[in-house]
């Protein structure tokens, strides 16, 4: 069990006034009976028919009505209620949902907690939603090994009186993920078009940048920032290899399966290509003078240091190691953020990409994006970054 333990004294907490919010919905006053009122601010309009038709499936009345309700959550300061909502924030519920069912097929997810775990329906269990049962997925236990699934045999609003009674706090917030809401209904995100051809065939055959787009084709427009490639080379001190340009003037910057992330080039932005290098190689060597064992590299501008270019979401850096007669020669090396330093890798960028893509290499920091039974043509793809016009002169 990887429910964290909260215990609570109940004279310290304020008095429950509890007022009806909707008399003719039992599933609402079931809801407000343990964790009170809505949020002071709006609730989001929810189109369930255009949900339920993208999900390929109805979904528990009880969830429907809370959701439409209370709209997202954050409950007990632990779990976080994920609703369908326009939210121009960095959360985004379809996404969310597409990687949730990729990373396990037979569920239906609707929460997440601080601890990593993902609340799910077993949709398996009854061709009635209503009568769909919560499991958890527990991200401790499958780190250690064990079985990670936490099975509660009950729906929606009977589990979470359930964990209120092992310690859950019954108390609700507006979910922090989902603040900047619009009060437009969320859209569905298109469907993704059916693979050509030539994706087809380069999913399997064929090498080098032109097998790279033939495979995701990029951008018109890459974002690169309003600087040049000059800018740059004089700010890091050094030119980069000409495979990167070359990569990087056709795609620019974005996210790579939202997993990889490329920085902007061009930009002075805290986040862009050289900011983010130097503040990443002073931390880098902060952490070297520290614990030394975990921290072996040399960092740019030291001789042979790595310099990062991309990042991944979980803080895992791309980087390459400035050693050799011309950047051409620099082989890549991923830091990892949560594993010991591994050695560089042995292929060059394009090749790692497009083997990363295809599913026949991972390392720490680049793990597999799908699981064996997918075609991975249903689920990569590039999000570029907008793109940002280029300074007069430039």
């Amino acid at each position: 069990m990887c429910f964290p333990a909260l215990p609570i004294s109940t004279r310290s907490l304020p008095v429950k006034v509890y007022r009806p919010v909707n008399a003719s919905d039992p599933y609402v006053n079931a809801f407000a009976e343990i964790f009170g009122d809505p949020p002071a601010d709006y609730a989001v309009p929810v189109e369930w028919a255009a949900v339920e038709s993208w999900l390929g499936t109805s979904l528990p009345a009880d969830y429907k009505a809370i959701a439409a309700a209370y709209g997202p959550l954050d409950i007990g300061a632990w779990l976080w209620f994920h609703t369908p909502c326009v939210n121009r924030g960095w959360f985004d519920y379809g996404a969310w949902v597409q990687q949730t069912r990729r990373n396990a097929p037979d569920v239906l997810p609707f929460g997440a907690t601080r601890t990593a775990d993902t609340f799910y329906w077993d949709t398996t269990a009854s061709d009635d939603p209503d009568q769909w049962p919560v499991v958890m997925h527990c991200q401790d236990d499958e780190n250690a090994g064990r079985d990670p699934w936490r099975r509660f045999a009950t729906p929606l609003v009977p589990t979470l009186a359930r964990l209120v009674a092992d310690g859950m706090r019954p108390v609700i917030a507006r979910s922090g993920m989902q603040t900047d809401l619009e009060r437009t209904p969320w859209t569905p995100p298109p469907r993704r078009p059916e693979p050509t051809a030539q994706q087809r065939a380069a999913l399997t055959t064929g090498s080098g940048l032109e097998t790279l787009i033939a495979l995701i084709p990029p951008p018109e427009t890459p974002a690169l920032g309003k600087h040049n490639w000059d800018w740059l080379y004089e700010r890091l001190g050094t030119r980069l290899p000409g495979e990167y340009v070359r990569l990087m003037e056709r795609y620019g910057a974005g996210s790579w399966c939202g997993w990889l992330r490329f920085n902007i080039p061009f930009s002075e932005d805290q986040y862009a290509l050289a900011p983010w290098a130097e503040w990443y190689a002073e931390t880098y060597q902060g952490q070297r003078a520290d614990f030394p064992e975990y921290h072996p590299l040399a960092v740019y501008p030291e001789p042979g240091g790595f310099l990062p270019f991309a990042d991944s979401i979980d803080g895992d850096q791309l980087c390459w190691l400035t050693e050799g007669a011309t950047p051409d020669d620099w082989p890549l090396i991923v830091v990892p953020r949560h594993a010991d330093q591994g050695p560089p890798l042995n292929t060059d960028l394009t090749k790692t990409l497009l083997e990363w893509l295809r599913g026949r290499f991972a390392t720490e920091g680049l793990p597999p994006l799908g699981r064996r039974d997918e075609d991975p043509l249903d689920y990569i793809e590039f999000e570029p970054y907008d793109a940002e016009p280029a300074a007069d002169g430039q």
